[in-house]
């Protein structure tokens, strides 16, 4: 895969499931989550998304089913307890009780475990007295659940024919990795896959990682990607001969602008949809191989600018998000921005954006809506809640 917008053969996708049930007021803010949405029409909403990109003719792998298959492997089923169950926290015989407990679920089972967690009340009974158990109420989390599993864009990116397994930020985020993990290493479909680059290396999350043109990657570094994981991903990309230009591009550390993809994502070949508040701020630091192993670091420069000459481009085409600085706000904070490619030219967008989807239109944008009151509570838009594993390659 060497774009955003090469039509799209193979997505991942995660259908919101119990790990949003566990939701509450106490918990959202900590769970990354801005509302408390009503599951059922998340579940719809996620149900047309699919349909709309299988209507394109794009294989749709949903990381549950994926999950279940992969822990009928042993090894799998083996790293899935391990990376649930947290010594440190439950003690050494609570632990070994859940371990127990998850080794002889099924299948099934275990998948929801490991989406959904477990709260102390729904932990096996064990032998003997835990003074962890005791201290903790009934309601709270022994395995923390992953509501934002859905957006499985940051866990892993594809470049190229490799996958890289990313390292997320947020306490609350950071098991993800180790599910998409044990689907890529022991579920049949991917065994052949190659990695890229170390997931525990630095933090970065693929939400700030755009796949520009064939060879140019752009990286934004902010609240969720540290300049160290920048600078890892793009050794990682030389040395496997994956891009010959990455553009590290600061991005303001909060959570309007959590991930690049928030304020900036192609739509096609040489045109951009972005927020037009950074337009002329947004800067990139152009890192280039020094043929010896390291890396070269330019810049800052404005990122436009930077971004068409890596791209062998003129000028990069921006439409921007709303049409005054209000309008603009709303709909970049309701995921304007956060637009799916399914080929050059056309796109999945929240239908909410109202002002924005019709600026894409008038630009020759072909916009496939969809409905994202419910999904968009946990902060993310088409793009945040896919993962491409396959493109098409850009020809001419």
């Amino acid at each position: 895969m060497d774009s955003e917008v090469g039509p799209l053969r193979t997505v991942l996708l995660h259908r919101p499931g119990a790990e949003l049930k566990r939701l509450t007021p106490r918990n959202n803010d900590q769970l990354l989550f801005d509302g408390i949405p009503w599951v059922d029409r998340a579940q719809a909403e996620h149900d047309a998304f699919a349909a709309v990109l299988r209507a394109r003719g794009v294989e749709v792998l949903l990381l549950s089913d994926l999950l279940v298959e992969t822990l009928a492997d042993s090894r799998a089923r083996t790293a899935g307890v391990h990376s649930a169950v947290d010594e440190r926290r439950l003690g050494i015989d609570l632990a070994d009780a859940l371990r127990s407990h998850l080794a002889t679920a099924s299948a099934e089972e275990l998948a929801v475990a490991l989406t959904a967690g477990m709260t102390f009340e729904e932990l096996p009974a064990a032998e003997g007295a835990s003074l962890v158990r005791r201290m903790h109420h009934p309601h709270d989390f022994a395995v923390d659940p992953l509501p934002n599993l859905m957006f499985t864009r940051d866990s892993s990116v594809w470049v190229g024919d490799r996958v890289a397994i990313t390292s997320l930020a947020m306490p609350a985020r950071r098991r993800e990795t180790a599910l998409t993990d044990i689907i890529y290493a022991y579920h049949p479909r991917f065994h052949s896959a190659g990695r890229a680059y170390g997931a525990h290396s630095a933090p970065v999350e693929g939400g700030d990682v755009l796949l520009l043109a064939p060879g140019v990657l752009a990286i934004g570094v902010g609240e969720r990607t540290t300049p160290a994981g920048a600078e890892s991903f793009a050794r990682s990309a030389f040395a496997d001969g994956l891009a010959h230009t990455v553009l590290a591009v600061p991005i303001v550390q909060e959570r309007a602008t959590m991930h690049l993809d928030t304020v900036c994502t192609m739509v096609d070949r040489d045109a951009v949809v972005m927020y037009p508040a950074v337009r002329d701020t947004l800067s990139a630091y152009p890192l280039r191989p020094d043929g010896s192993g390291g890396v070269l670091v330019d810049g800052p420069e404005p990122f436009l600018s930077a971004a068409a000459e890596a791209m062998g481009i003129e000028r990069l085409r921006v439409i921007d998000t709303g049409l005054d600085p209000v309008t603009a706000e709303r709909e970049q904070w309701d995921d304007g921005n956060n637009t799916l490619a399914v080929a050059p030219g056309v796109v999945v967008a929240y239908e909410r954006n109202v002002v924005t989807n019709a600026k894409l239109a008038d630009a020759g944008i072909e916009v496939l809506r969809i409905s994202g009151s419910e999904l968009g509570s946990g902060r993310g838009g088409p793009r945040c809640m896919s993962c491409p594993v396959d493109r098409a390659p850009l020809v001419g």
